[in-house]
């Protein structure tokens, strides 16, 4: 009994503990106040005394405020006090960056300005099956070594290439992050390429690319592409089967040197103290000479259209406008980001619920009035200087026509006066916001956000400015970026029974 009655004290001084926050002790305010009665012996009295006076109706329902209980609107002004960023440039041009976050395990990243639009024709894929050649044999490790030394020490190793930049990342236990720094720096500095180990991944490579018709949404996000940009962004990063061929460890060796520079390359650390990272990190690249960047060469989006027929239980069919300007046009990429939770969608057979979609337009107006759509998904692709934005979206074969006719109702609705209420807007917003601030409590996100931020814009931006700039949208700032998205030519990629998909015109023709 005495052991029983310690614990429920300890019980009831938490309650206590936790009744003292501002917010509750407004609630207990408003539930005292709406409550001025002598007290019955249980909660079920309680509710029959409040019927038979016919006072319940006064109560609001679970999802109306309770009254006199004033929430605040936003985070506190401290909510995100900011780890400051550290940068420090070598004088060969490499950038060493970290951010000190709480916790016993750190992330450290390299991040190079290279990737699938800095291919040429002779070497076309090779950013793809470098995504795929990393943490193999270098020359002075096999494979099975570097393997081995990541897990003794418990890490964690990935890399990932994109149409612009390429990332090799790894996560460890804080006292092994010189480990983890030395590990990355053999990686990237001293690959072997060995044509065996490049023959292996070739025919893995070549199963994924026949699997892909199996994610016709990955599929056509990809084809957009070629279909849309002339230039560098129009390059395939998936690369095809004829490329294959091509890609021998001479291509890799020659594409790693004109490209992996140091004034190309962000190292990372999220987790990890500034000054004893930098002397990590200085020693293993201080060497590199110094090479100045090439000049960018600029995509051009011209529109285009892609075909595939495939036998599909459904077709498939995107469709993409620029976002001009991409993320150097910061406002106007962050409305899109917004537009695009504004519209949201998904699947047909999504099972909803708070926070998953059931309230955006394409939900509401679209999935849930035609059955016989399968996929209907608002989506982005944003990168340095320009974008895409777009609706991809499934079917049953004989319902396509009337398919592309609603992704294009639902994309002009957004750029007309009127059609937006400020309901869906401060939805849209709030989602936005929750999914960054959410993201960001994860170390590798951050690890990546500083790298990638570095490579784009020189410096690391804070999250508040993110979002103050979400916070100051308006619905007529979505009305005009919606309507200068649409205003692009038309990119269209679909597959399956592409037969029944009207021609590029025909859907051009929705938008003049």
């Amino acid at each position: 009994m005495k052991k029983a009655r310690r614990l429920g004290e300890a019980a009831l001084d938490t309650w206590r503990s936790i009744s003292t926050s501002r917010v509750s002790k407004q609630a207990l305010a408003a539930r005292t106040a709406a409550a001025e009665e002598p007290k019955g012996k249980g909660l079920l009295s309680w509710f029959q005394r409040k019927k038979k006076k016919g006072l319940l109706s006064d109560l609001p329902t679970l999802y109306e405020p309770l009254p006199g209980v004033k929430l605040p609107l936003d985070l506190d002004d401290g909510f995100a006090l900011p780890v400051e960023t550290k940068i420090t440039k070598l004088a060969n041009g490499l950038t060493v960056a970290s951010e000190n976050t709480m916790g016993p395990t750190a992330t450290i990243g390299v991040y190079v300005d290279s990737g699938s639009s800095h291919e040429t024709p002779f070497n076309s894929g090779v950013s793809h099956i470098l995504e795929r050649m990393a943490f193999k044999s270098t020359r002075n490790r096999t494979h099975l070594r570097l393997v081995r030394e990541a897990e003794a020490i418990g890490g964690n190793v990935l890399a990932s290439a994109s149409r612009e930049q390429m990332s090799y990342t790894g996560d460890v236990i804080r006292s092994f992050v010189p480990e983890i720094v030395e590990l990355l720096a053999d990686s990237i500095r001293n690959p072997a390429f060995h044509d065996w180990e490049i023959k292996e991944q070739v025919d893995i490579l070549r199963e994924e690319i026949q699997e892909m018709a199996k994610d016709p949404q990955a599929m056509l996000l990809e084809a957009l592409h070629p279909a849309g940009y002339k230039g560098p962004l129009g390059k395939a990063l998936v690369t095809s089967e004829s490329s294959l061929d091509r890609v021998d460890s001479r291509a890799l060796h020659e594409f790693v040197a004109a490209n992996y520079t140091a004034s190309r390359m962000v190292f990372a650390g999220s987790g990890v103290e500034h000054d004893y990272f930098l002397s990590l990190v200085k020693p293993l690249f201080e060497d590199m000479p110094l090479v100045a960047p090439p000049e960018p060469v600029k995509s051009e989006y011209v529109g285009g259209e892609w075909r595939l027929q495939g036998e599909s239980d459904t077709t498939s069919v995107s469709i993409a406008f620029e976002i001009p300007g991409g993320w150097r046009n910061e406002r106007d990429a962050v409305t899109a980001t917004v537009l695009q939770s504004l519209l949201g969608g998904g699947g047909s057979f999504s099972s909803g619920g708070p926070g998953k979609g059931v309230h955006s337009r394409l939900y509401t107006r679209v999935l849930a009035v035609h059955p016989k759509v399968e996929n209907f998904t608002a989506f982005t692709s944003v990168y340095n200087d320009s974008g895409l934005f777009g609706i991809h979206a499934s079917s049953e074969h004989k319902f396509v026509g009337e398919l592309v006719d609603l992704i294009g109702d639902e994309l002009i609705s957004v750029a007309e006066p009127g059609e937006v209420d400020e309901i869906e807007l401060e939805r849209a917003k709030n989602a936005t916001v929750s999914l960054v601030l959410m993201n960001l409590e994860s170390r590798v996100v951050v690890n990546e956000d500083i790298g990638r931020q570095i490579l784009t814009y020189g410096c690391r931006k804070p999250a508040k400015e993110f979002i103050d700039t979400v916070r100051e949208l308006t619905l007529d700032d979505i009305r005009k970026v919606a309507e200068k998205i649409i205003s692009t030519p038309v990119t269209m990629a679909c597959y399956g029974d592409v037969k029944r998909v009207p021609l590029l015109d025909k859907v051009s023709s929705q938008f003049q």
